[in-house]
């Protein structure tokens, strides 16, 4: 489900993706340096300019393939995001596993880590019990992993936001049992 969610999200399967990823990983550190998230302010979103003032945020796949991927018709929306992060978004290693296939580049991923962009915070491990919880509450959904830790990072960083795509699957889970998770989207979604 996740796939097909993604691909209707407009981004690109891993055959098409490798074209240009030397290009990509150099515009990515061109445009989006390291220090940019601190020193660059926002130009124009209004929802958001405020929120990353005040909260930090947890990642999806949408996003970082958004930020990574030039012909995404997120691309604007997440670059623009980007340049308003003051500190690294938690995120997971399923995240950055499902955006290494759509992007189609490991290193270029690990750029987002080594440079601030995200910072895995999440042990899979340390939360099975609660996966498997919700792994069978939404089994009607078939969830894939990266949204269950996602939902299970909502729950212990109920002040953090998921910024995603995923707008069909995230307006319907929920943290605990009923507690919609606060969500950052692409205007029209």
């Amino acid at each position: 489900m996740a796939r097909r969610n993604r691909a209707q999200d407009g981004c690109v399967s891993r055959a098409h993706s490798s074209h240009g990823t030397r290009a990509r990983a150099e515009n990515f550190r061109a445009t989006v340096p390291a220090t940019s998230w601190q020193d660059q302010r926002p130009t124009g979103l209004v929802d958001t300019q405020r929120l990353f003032e005040k909260v930090k945020a947890i990642a999806d796949t949408g996003f970082l393939v958004g930020f990574g991927n030039g012909r995404d018709r997120y691309h604007a929306w997440a670059l623009e995001l980007a340049r308003q992060i003051k500190e690294p978004l938690l995120t997971c290693e399923a995240v950055l596993a499902e955006t290494v296939f759509h992007l189609g580049d490991v290193g270029f991923v690990l750029d987002f880590v080594r440079r601030g962009l995200v910072q895995p915070a999440f042990v899979i491990s340390d939360h099975f019990t609660r996966l498997a919880e919700l792994a069978a509450r939404y089994a009607d959904r078939s969830p894939d992993l990266a949204d269950l830790c996602l939902i299970r990072m909502s729950e212990l960083h109920p002040r953090h936001p998921v910024i995603t795509t995923d707008v069909g699957d995230f307006r319907i889970y929920r943290r605990g049992r009923r507690e919609a998770i606060p969500l950052i989207v692409p205007p029209g979604l």
